[in-house]
């Protein structure tokens, strides 16, 4: 039975279970910026009881150590730019956690992004050029941050 959910879940076919289809996926970047603003929130008030827990910290530290942007408006121009490049959330996500420099690398490290790239731009795909227009996007505003 396991053979058959592990058959059916397939990210490189953007195939990732039940779970999945509806869910909102956030980058390390994006959690980064929603944490560190509760934190800043617990830190104002003046109740022990609200004191931040030992596993809110470690994972506020894992978020920020792994976050490649860590201004909050270079978070927020990261999502427009690969929202607006008809990229499942899932890809928005990898990409934008990896930080792929080339399209070769972004194809390996998003196997999606390979089967669905185009010669002419549809519906359903995305052409190599707009992913390397979208990865010198990214990079510029890494660059400026």
């Amino acid at each position: 039975m396991a053979a058959t959910t592990t058959e059916e879940e397939d990210a490189s076919e953007l195939k990732l279970g039940a779970d999945f289809e509806k869910a909102k996926c956030l980058m390390n970047s994006e959690v980064a910026v929603i944490l560190e603003r509760k934190y800043e929130q617990l830190q104002q008030l003046p109740d022990p009881a609200n004191q931040v827990s030992q596993v809110f910290e470690k994972s506020l530290q894992y978020v920020k150590r792994f976050s490649r942007y860590q201004n909050p408006n270079a978070v927020k121009q990261v999502r427009e730019v690969l929202s607006r490049n008809q990229l499942a959330e899932f890809e928005v996500c990898v990409i934008g956690n990896l930080c792929p420099d080339t399209l070769e690398e972004a194809k390996a490290l998003v196997p999606s992004l390979a089967k669905r790239s185009k010669s002419d731009d549809d519906e359903d795909g995305i052409t190599d050029e707009k992913i390397e227009q979208m990865l010198a996007d990214l990079a510029t505003i890494k660059k400026f941050e």
